[in-house]
């Protein structure tokens, strides 16, 4: 695991009214990750970061390593749900394998750690954080930086879509649960 950036937010062991999201986006060589909580209506980022993995190993072997790591954030952190971004278009049919590969490994470790598992495509995202589901990489990445009052945009792009996956579904959720009402 790399790139691991721990906030100034104390850690609270899941209190009643808050929800603790994990968001991941999946990739061979790096996938980035992100634990949220919200809490009172406020969204507070606990730790964020990357999950690189080396070119010189076998694509197992990258899977594995990647998989670990986040099973690992899981034990650490401990998120009620997740939120994992979909593939929802490629032109490159070599890159939508491999990280449809990824995806399955980053499905498999969160059912076997029974967290609640929640997809969205790129454009969900984007519409839930800018309002436009064509919004560029870059406004996305401000709009990360803006919710959460960091002083700078997340690096790399992967953990910055990451906290964006998990900013997604927390929006998500509380619509959802208004349309129940």
């Amino acid at each position: 695991m790399k790139k691991v950036y721990n906030t100034e937010y104390k850690i609270h062991n899941n209190i009643a009214g808050t929800l603790r999201v994990l968001g991941i986006d999946p990739g061979t060589a790096t996938t980035g990750w992100a634990v949220v909580e919200e809490k009172e209506g406020r969204v507070f980022p606990l730790a964020y970061g990357c999950v690189s993995t080396s070119a010189k190993k076998s694509t197992s072997q990258r899977l594995k390593e990647t998989a670990d790591d986040i099973e690992k954030i899981i034990c650490k952190y401990k998120p009620q749900e997740a939120a994992v971004e979909d593939i929802f278009f490629f032109k490159n049919i070599k890159t939508a394998v491999k990280v449809s590969q990824s995806r399955g490994a980053m499905l498999l470790t969160l059912e076997r750690l029974k967290v609640s598992l929640f997809e969205y495509t790129p454009l969900q995202v984007k519409q839930a954080l800018t309002g436009y589901g064509r919004a560029e990489k870059k406004q996305i990445q401000l709009m990360v930086k803006n919710i959460l009052k960091l002083k700078d945009i997340p690096r790399p792009d992967d953990t910055a879509d990451a906290i964006a996956i998990a900013i997604c579904h927390i929006n998500s959720r509380k619509i959802n649960n208004l349309k129940k009402e």
